[in-house]
């Protein structure tokens, strides 16, 4: 086929044509926004879907929002709308107290997602939070009204702040091993985990990945199972 043909004119144009097809798709499956805290901060957010059961995503210190791609699509296609949050400090996101990690009040993020998600047409929200995400999520579950958020999945973490104050069902998941410069963490989140009322439960994994490395192990697609039959529960 000649240097001048059509076919060899056409090539790009088509792979053009594809690859804004392809980008179109991925803007429609998921949508950037932004929204405030209720002090003075703001938000930025990955939204993944419509439902009326809302699922806020809250990553751990070494990830962002954009780290539980495959999960929030993985959870929308189960039925949910998902919203995958950066916290103050972090991305785009700024608010009070961010430069001093270990005092923020980062539950305030988590709250301000619930809100938007519930303001957006979701009747009833839930958290996944990894690590400090995790603590976050339960400390925004004792500071909140009964019934503001449903369920806690706590990935390698418990609250921060006494787990008898709890007002969520909570599904603890913890590897064995997993640890950090203070020693395991499972005898801290066990304890958390015995002082939480019920309905709860909690799982040990072997290993020793933390948190939301969980899901680059073999137990991911476990991990995920689990997930959803808590989410799923009645």
């Amino acid at each position: 086929m000649g240097r001048d043909s059509p076919y060899n004119f056409r090539m790009p144009v088509l792979r053009s044509v594809l690859l804004a097809l392809v980008l179109t798709a991925v803007a429609a499956a998921q949508q950037t926004i932004s929204f405030p805290t209720e002090d003075g901060g703001r938000v930025c957010a990955d939204l993944y879907g419509q439902s009326t059961r809302g699922l806020v995503l809250a990553h751990g210190g070494q990830f962002n929002k954009e780290s539980w791609r495959v999960q929030a699509d993985a959870l929308k296609s189960e039925g949910f709308q998902v919203l995958a949050i950066d916290f103050r400090g972090f991305g785009c996101s700024t608010g009070p107290g961010q430069g001093d990690f270990d005092n923020a009040p980062f539950e305030n993020d988590v709250l301000a997602a619930v809100h938007y998600l519930k303001a957006h047409g979701s009747k009833t929200v839930s958290v996944i939070g990894g690590s400090f995400g995790g603590g976050a999520a339960g400390d925004a579950s004792i500071k909140a009204p009964p019934g503001e958020i449903d369920r806690i999945v706590f990935l390698g973490a418990a609250p921060n702040l006494p787990a008898e104050k709890l007002k969520s069902r909570t599904l603890f998941i913890v590897a064995r091993d997993d640890r950090n410069d203070a020693g395991p963490r499972l005898p801290g989140i066990r304890a958390q985990y015995e002082k939480a009322p019920q309905p709860k439960q909690l799982i040990v994994l072997d290993g020793s990945a933390h948190a939301q490395f969980l899901f680059q192990t073999n137990q991911s697609a476990r991990v995920m199972r689990e997930i959803l039959r808590f989410l799923s529960m009645p």
